[in-house]
């Protein structure tokens, strides 16, 4: 068994998604960011960092695991899925999951923070994030127009990436234009998995999806 402990955003849907794609049993363990679960100390023994997801790894003596990509990696050892065992393969993955850490997921986050949070209007901030942005959707868009997904196979680094960039919008960050990105997104939302593991847990006003999480959905 594997406890979860993560909230609505493009991080914790990673390790929602993963859990979902290899099959685990798993229970989530709800954090409220607003509430300011993330910085108890209970939390904080788990993830010094104070940010989610974090999983408890039950079946090999409670074995911790946090930040979402190492929880990716972690899960992909663990069940041998989506992530090639070797070589070249092996690589081609790796380096689209770190494409993800270091790119999408900073530039992302600052666009939303300027465009949505950030106390005062900063144009040129919201201008340079925005941009870096698209032209890393773009990048995305040329490595997806001959091949199906990122790396050979469906993989680790789809669900990394997409995790992000399905909430474009909120970004306020197009993606007209780029149909091979597009239709990657689309094969992503199309996966019975990767649906599930964007309720878990489900975001505010989803009154539906938490009643289809029942018992499995507790809070810390």
């Amino acid at each position: 068994m594997i406890d979860l402990y993560t909230s609505p955003t493009p991080n914790g849907w990673k390790a929602a998604m993963m859990l979902e794609e290899v099959g685990a049993d798993y229970t989530v363990k709800y954090i409220d960011l607003a509430a300011g679960d993330q910085h108890k100390p209970a939390f904080l023994a788990m993830n010094p960092n104070g940010r989610i997801p974090v999983i408890v790894d039950h079946d090999v003596g409670g074995q911790t695991v946090f930040d979402s990509n190492a929880i990716l990696f972690y899960l992909a050892e663990k069940t041998g899925k989506l992530l090639p065992a070797s070589g070249p393969a092996r690589h081609d993955v790796m380096q689209w999951l770190m494409f993800q850490a270091s790119g999408i997921g900073p530039m992302q986050g600052q666009a939303v923070t300027f465009e949505r949070y950030f106390p005062d209007d900063v144009p040129a901030a919201r201008t340079r994030y925005h941009n870096e942005t698209r032209r890393l959707y773009s990048v995305l868009d040329t490595r997806l127009a001959d091949r199906t997904w990122l790396a050979e196979d469906f993989s680790i680094a789809d669900i990394s990436n997409w995790s992000w960039i399905r909430s474009h919008r909120w970004a306020r960050v197009p993606t007209e234009g780029l149909p091979h990105l597009e239709r990657w997104m689309d094969q992503l939302r199309a996966r019975p998995a990767c649906e599930r593991g964007l309720n878990i847990p489900p975001s505010p006003g989803r009154a539906d999806a938490v009643k289809s999480l029942g018992s499995a959905m507790t809070t810390t």
